[in-house]
């Protein structure tokens, strides 16, 4: 029997798969599958080589590529903990996490964007770590000979810690979430099966490595199903449609900017008939981007999902038989092995058709929020289940649609307010492509909503006109009573809207005003 760890699950995927591509470089640089597994043991001989023992963290910092994804998998054989850096923060912000996790060694790149990640944490002090040590874009970490990997991932079981990915921080300060190996292996076996995943796919890696849509919903999943990985650095549309028609991809993950940012490119002279998988979520998404998805880039299915970094990433998916409008208007079912509910304010279960606040309790739920056993004990109760800090709504089916953050509902004269329903409705707008809204504070209402709305290519709209729109259909106190147009929205990796940025745009808009 394979033991249910990443590293075993993947070569055991691998030894299956010989002679299939596992992964291509952007530099056209392949690894196959049987080339995978002793490279990863190499690596690991290398970090054990280092000092790194059972259980201690390893952080990893740099783009996606195809050595992230051997860092990845050695740091796990040698029975370490792997802690994955966004690229995007900056010294102070890394080395607060390097801190809470207690990271003993960063593996990270000479540069990336201009940015140099060893010289941005020197001048902040960090007790646990010990080494900086420079990986390869290809092969990863420096590698030695396999013998020590080879008895240390004999040690490895499934319930040993796997990852600890922090939170995207779309409110707020982000915090550690410690998973294992066996949740992740079982829950992403799931999903790969029931996404259709298989030999013969050809999935491009363009979400972040760092987070869990790009690690365990992106290569991970194409290791397990016999895919091949096309890690992406940096996503650019147009590189991206190139990427499409030459290497002939199959299967593109994404939130939905990924996209929508697709079909702005001209597409007339373009060839995405390789195009059959999409999946998508990270948030709502409208009706004409599924239409257009199949109808202008070609994609035979596409399906939505929910998840969270304190549930490894997974809650709720779609299937490739559900109708469209289940696929439109919900992030599906929970998967195999996870149970939610939704509540009201007084913690009673809700039914079909009523807003609630989603809790998940199953296979994937973290273990803690690394160094904070308070906020562990306000997120998980004693029944196990993990409060999300959505709100959802489901159908008697049981396929959900998630409405809102908790956080993001705020009262206009006494009335409730949920952002993402107003979202959704200014979405249907032709000329909008994308609509984030926020409350700023007022004297008489309490609050009032502000929109903060990307137009579609090749439109124009005026902010009143907008307004006057949306007063034919929403109620008065949903209508925002400002309009700001902006080239982008504030996104975090997962491709969600940053709202406590926008909120503080609107309150110095709102005291300019």
């Amino acid at each position: 029997m394979i033991r249910q760890t990443i590293p075993h699950a993947v070569f055991a995927a691998a030894a299956r798969h010989q002679g299939a591509i596992a992964m291509r470089g952007e530099d056209g640089t392949e690894i196959a599958y049987q080339d995978l597994e002793p490279r990863v043991l190499a690596a690991a001989a290398g970090l054990i080589d280092q000092g790194i023992v059972p259980g201690d963290t390893v952080a990893l910092w740099a783009p996606n590529c195809p050595g992230w994804i051997i860092a990845a998998l050695a740091i796990q054989s040698a029975g370490a903990v792997m802690v994955p850096l966004n690229t995007r923060l900056k010294g102070r912000e890394a080395a607060h996490i390097l801190s809470t996790a207690g990271v003993r060694l960063l593996l990270t790149v000479p540069e990336f964007l201009g940015a140099r990640f060893a010289d941005m944490i020197a001048p902040f002090p960090i007790e646990t770590l010990s080494q900086i040590v420079m990986i390869d874009p290809v092969d990863g970490p420096p590698p030695l000979a396999a013998d020590s990997a080879v008895s240390r991932l004999d040690l490895l079981l499934p319930d040993h810690p796997s990852d600890i990915l922090f939170s995207s921080g779309t409110t707020g300060a982000p915090k550690g979430a410690t998973t294992t190996h066996g949740q992740n292996v079982r829950l992403f076996s799931i999903y790969g099966e029931r996404l259709g995943l298989g030999s013969g796919d050809v999935g491009l890696g363009a979400n972040p490595f760092f987070h869990s849509f790009g690690y365990k919903a992106g290569w991970l999943v194409a290791l397990l199903r016999g895919a091949t990985i096309l890690p992406h650095a940096v996503f650019d549309a147009a590189k991206v449609l190139d990427r499409i028609e030459r290497e002939k991809i199959t299967w593109l993950p994404g939130p939905p900017t990924i996209y929508q940012s697709l079909l702005a490119e001209p597409l007339e002279d373009r060839n995405t008939t390789s195009l059959r998988l999409a999946i998508t979520g990270a948030a709502k998404v409208p009706a004409t981007l599924i239409r257009d998805m199949r109808d202008m880039l070609g994609f035979q299915t596409v399906l939505t999902a929910y998840g969270l970094t304190e549930n490894c990433g997974l809650v709720t998916m779609c299937s490739p038989d559900d109708p469209v409008e289940v696929v439109a208007n919900t992030a599906g079912r929970p998967v195999e092995g996870v149970e939610i509910r939704l509540v009201d304010e007084a913690g009673s279960p809700v039914g079909p058709g009523t807003r609630g606040h989603l809790q998940v309790r199953g296979i994937g739920v973290m273990r803690c929020y690394i160094g904070d056993p308070a906020a562990t004990a306000r997120a998980i109760d004693a029944e196990g289940w993990l409060r999300t800090g959505d709100v959802a709504v489901a159908d008697e089916a049981g396929n959900i649609a998630i409405t809102d953050r908790s956080d993001d509902m705020f009262t206009v004269g006494g009335f409730n307010v949920y952002p993402a329903e107003v979202e959704a409705i200014l979405a249907a707008h032709p000329a909008i492509a994308q609509a984030a809204i926020v409350e700023q504070p007022d004297e008489r209402l309490g609050h009032v909503p502000v929109a903060y709305c990307r137009l579609r290519p090749a439109t124009r709209i005026g902010a009143e006109e907008l307004i006057a729109w949306a007063r034919a259909e929403m109620a008065n106190y949903k209508v925002p009573r400002r309009i700001v147009f902006v080239e982008q929205l504030p996104l975090n990796a997962a491709g969600k809207v940053q709202k406590f940025v926008l909120r503080a745009w609107a309150s110095q808009e709102g005291e300019a005003a």
